[in-house]
């Protein structure tokens, strides 16, 4: 079941990878005059509303002074009406359409048409013409890809929320009569207190075994970090009972007083824990390479460092765990010699500007380049093929910092050890 978790979690990172690749092109993309749309549809909306809208735009356009900045803006909202005719409705999570003409470096034009469906609901409605890309509401999208779990709780009831990025989801919501401390003498103010504490006790059960049904699908917890947020002490309570499920507790990131119960509380406990929620990708992240330099400090042999190592181990299907640096620069170069034999090259744009990198060794000729992709762009298409979970380190931690400087940007966490002083010896021999 974890490896189907594992695999989740790697879709996930490739997407958000491909986004912010995105993002990046975008960004650097200039347009001449206003000719460059964004249009952002949220889920639940309507094509037919956007077809409206567009043709409208199409009129106010057709009366642009300027000859050249009128026709590529009509050229740029009928490519995208084009495009929205490949959808009869409105994807599940939304869809984002960039349309528009391009400078290239070159300084010649070039069009760009490009439309999906992103890997969460995006909750922002946009439609601009400009001489940029808009690319804010992506942002949003990776800012925090992680769902998190809310138990908000107090003497009236209890609310089980979950916040995903900028879209928040009430679960459940249940209410409770608890009776109120009781002040009138004689033996009964004893027999009240005793209900009182039954009462509470069977609210915080209760609470306990629908966190377990809000939280736990298929025996694994479906959230990254649970916050636990009310005004009395119920939340203490239920952290440290017994009848709170060990799975979910061991997920609990934080404790939030907040004056109000209900869907209030709940908005006022996202605010208060702003802070954790973001370290928690840092966390993870760090946890992940500290794990990878404890592999090597123990000299295990089950770690691989450097784009040859990690390929051999790869091929031999012993990567457990391929770690890359998320903006590592290397291009994978397939050439092809006179005889017709195929060479794969990993060359950074330093290393392809000497061109003695691509003569064939034994004629002295220049090879022919087959094929030319970015390296992170293969591994995110064929990770899976060689069984191997794919996860993207930043160099914002120490960390991560450290693994892009002194091992490349590229490694791995190994099923079992590998000696690659005797492959290599190995394969001199055969030569």
């Amino acid at each position: 079941m974890s490896s189907q978790g594992d695999a989740t979690t790697t879709d996930k990172n490739v997407e958000m990878w491909k986004i912010k690749r995105l993002i990046k092109s975008l960004q650097a993309a200039r347009g001449a005059g206003t000719s460059m749309i964004s249009l952002i549809i949220p889920p639940k909306d309507q094509i037919s509303r956007v077809t409206r809208m567009l043709a409208d735009e199409y009129g106010t356009a057709s009366n642009i002074k300027s000859r050249v900045n009128r026709l590529s803006v009509l050229s740029a909202i009928t490519s995208t009406q084009q495009r929205l005719k490949l959808y009869t409705k409105v994807p599940p999570n939304g869809l984002v359409v960039y349309c528009g003409t391009i400078i290239t470096d070159e300084g010649k034009e070039k069009k760009v048409n490009i439309s999906f469906e992103p890997f969460r609901p995006i909750n922002t409605s946009l439609y601009l013409c400009d001489n940029k890309f808009h690319t804010e509401a992506l942002q949003e999208l990776l800012e925090s890809d992680s769902r998190f779990g809310f138990i908000v709780m107090d003497g009236n009831g209890t609310l089980f929320g979950t916040l995903s990025g900028n879209t928040r989801e009430i679960l459940h919501k249940l209410s409770v009569e608890l009776p109120k401390k009781h002040g009138r003498g004689g033996q009964s103010a004893l027999r009240f207190a005793r209900l009182r504490e039954e009462s509470r006790h069977n609210y915080v059960r209760k609470v306990a075994e629908l966190a377990v049904q809000c939280f736990i699908t298929q025996d694994k917890v479906n959230v990254t970090g649970l916050i636990l947020a009310g005004s009395a002490d119920f939340k203490a309570v239920l952290s440290t009972s017994d009848v709170f499920d060990g799975r979910l507790q061991a997920k609990v990131l934080k404790l939030v007083d907040v004056s109000y119960g209900g869907e209030n509380g709940f908005n006022q406990a996202i605010e208060l824990s702003g802070e954790v929620l973001s370290n928690v990708k840092f966390v993870q992240e760090k946890k992940l390479i500290q794990q990878y330099f404890d592999e090597i400090s123990l000299d295990t042999g089950k770690y691989c460092f450097g784009i040859d190592d990690t390929l051999k181990a790869l091929d031999l299907g012993a990567v457990h765990t391929l770690i890359i640096f998320e903006n590592l620069d290397m291009n994978r170069i397939v050439v092809k010699n006179q005889a017709g034999e195929e060479t794969v090259l990993h060359l950074t744009p330093e290393q392809e500007k000497d061109r003695s990198v691509f003569m064939d060794p034994s004629t002295g000729q220049e090879m022919e380049v087959v094929d030319k992709m970015s390296l992170l762009e293969w591994f995110t298409e064929h990770y899976k093929e060689f069984g191997a979970v794919l996860e993207f380190v930043t160099n914002r931690s120490q960390e991560g910092a450290q693994f892009v400087k002194g091992f490349g940007g590229i490694g791995g966490l190994l099923r079992y050890k590998v000696n690659f002083e005797q492959m290599e010896y190995d394969s001199d021999e055969y030569f």
